[in-house]
């Protein structure tokens, strides 16, 4: 066929450190990833290798070292402007029959596989790069936060968070409190011990550009074993923070083809309603209200339901989830992005977001706003 001789290059796309370009050549329609470095591309082609293993990825048809990095060429799955992810399902006003069945098909695949392949892993053995790694000497714990000493929120409260401890938090009528250092040395002792992880084989990020709809997983660069605390953990907060408000945010550039995020940031964006200091009783006042879009909210609380909750009954049945889920929700709110380089508003509510999942009574479903189970769709 003479149309089997052509080729076509789309423009390229720029996710983080990486390069993106889709090439249509002899039939075939191709996904070419640029790497620059050379051990994440060695990560990637051994994180695919074990995915293929338990779930449905697009194929790796070659990788090849070339200058300053290494070219992983793949399958490309059908995808377009606002579709072919996960986030086009998340971008609409309400969830839909697709969307819940999508839900569905995925929790099942994450429930079959962690089913077969769960066991107590030395931390040494697991996949590090998204808790371990960040909190060790070195990591972004450090290069963020190490030697800087922010002000909670310029013109708001203009309070370093070295001082958070010195004041009483007042968050929405709660009365809490937040130590930056002993949070920061929390976090560091947590990821730092030896003690046995439960473990599965899943993707590792399971981020709403990261699943592909029709279901498959992309992104291979931490696949393999996995804390499964850290996959739920990193669901629940890109599902209902990252995806829907910070990444669009300030990383506009990954939703070049998928354009309808924008449309949606307003709602999942929190409001700050007061942010005020009273020094004299030294309390800080801080309300703002938490909003989540309809789908994002059934996609959460699904997946907490079909997935979380059978699988702690199973693992954790009697030791408190929270506890378990605390020290990875706290990783993902400060190791993604540095909170002093956000907006003095969403760096305060972040701080916000902080201490209320450090706090002993720190329950995800009110949390991850999964109080009102989903309207099915069966």
């Amino acid at each position: 066929m003479p149309g089997w001789t052509r080729l076509r290059i789309g423009p390229p796309r720029r996710f983080t450190r990486n390069l993106l370009l889709s090439i249509d050549c002899l039939g075939r329609h191709l996904l070419v990833k640029y790497t620059r470095d050379p051990a994440e591309a060695r990560e990637e082609i051994r994180g695919h290798a074990r995915l293929a293993r338990h779930y449905r990825v697009p194929t790796l048809h070659a990788h090849v070292r070339v200058p300053g990095g290494c070219l992983l060429v793949y399958e490309r799955l059908p995808s377009g402007t606002n579709r072919g992810l996960l986030l086009d399902l998340l971008n609409a006003d309400e969830p839909s029959s697709e969307l819940h069945a999508y839900i569905r098909q995925l929790t099942s695949a994450y429930r079959d596989v962690i089913s077969a392949t769960a066991r107590l892993t030395d931390p040494t053995h697991v996949v590090r790069k998204l808790y371990w790694d960040r909190a060790m000497p070195g990591g972004r714990l450090d290069s963020y936060y190490a030697t800087a000493d922010f002000s909670v929120a310029d013109g708001l409260i203009d309070i370093p968070v070295s001082r958070l401890s010195a004041y009483t938090l007042n968050i929405n009528g709660r009365l809490l409190n937040l130590d930056w250092a002993v949070t920061l040395d929390r976090l560091r002792a947590h990821f730092g011990t030896a003690e046995p992880v439960w473990t599965a084989v899943t993707q590792g990020d399971p981020t709403d550009v990261n699943l592909a709809h029709p279901l498959a997983w992309l992104d291979y660069d931490t696949a393999g074993t996995n804390s499964i605390l850290g996959e739920f953990a990193n669901f629940l907060w890109y599902t209902t923070a990252l995806g829907g408000w910070l990444v669009p945010t300030y990383n506009p550039v990954a939703f070049t083809d998928h354009p309808a995020t924008f449309d949606h940031v307003p709602a999942n964006t929190p409001q700050l309603r007061r942010a005020e200091v009273d020094h004299t009783t030294s309390t800080i006042r801080v309300d703002y209200t938490l909003r989540l879009s309809a789908s994002r909210r059934a996609a959460a609380a699904a997946y907490w339901l079909q997935l979380v909750q059978p699988v702690a009954e199973r693992l954790w049945a009697d030791t408190d989830l929270a506890d378990l889920l605390r020290p990875y929700l706290a990783m993902r709110i400060l190791g993604v992005y540095n909170l002093a380089d956000l907006a003095p508003e969403h760096r305060l509510v972040l701080l916000a977001r902080l201490a209320e999942a450090m706090s002993p009574d720190f329950d995800p479903t009110a949390y991850f706003s999964l109080l009102e189970p989903p309207c099915l769709v069966l």
